[in-house]
């Protein structure tokens, strides 16, 4: 299954604790991604990542995001939105 994750700073982090986190958050972000988990990511200035990510359920993706660093200590969060293909596009076919 498919879900967007799209990430919110918390008002806590400032750039001094982004500076001291990023050093773990970005290995594990790739690595995170070297295990198909995120399939593709983007960047939103001043408000985080946008990952796809390639799960097996929602409750999936909740836990593998609560364990990024900026997460498990409460400086992030994600909004969890599950996708799927265009259902509407097979009614342009039904006929056929």
């Amino acid at each position: 299954m498919k879900v967007f994750a799209i990430a919110s700073a918390q008002s806590t982090l400032t750039p001094d604790k982004l500076q001291q986190h990023m050093p773990n958050e970005v290995p594990a972000t790739l690595k995170l991604y070297l295990e198909g988990k995120v399939e593709q990511f983007w960047f939103r200035e001043k408000a985080g990542p946008i990952f796809l990510m390639n799960v097996e359920s929602v409750e999936q993706a909740k836990a593998t995001l609560d364990a990024l660093p900026l997460v498990a200590d409460g400086l992030m969060t994600y909004e969890l939105m599950p996708v799927g293909p265009l259902a509407p596009l097979g009614l342009l076919i039904q006929n056929k």
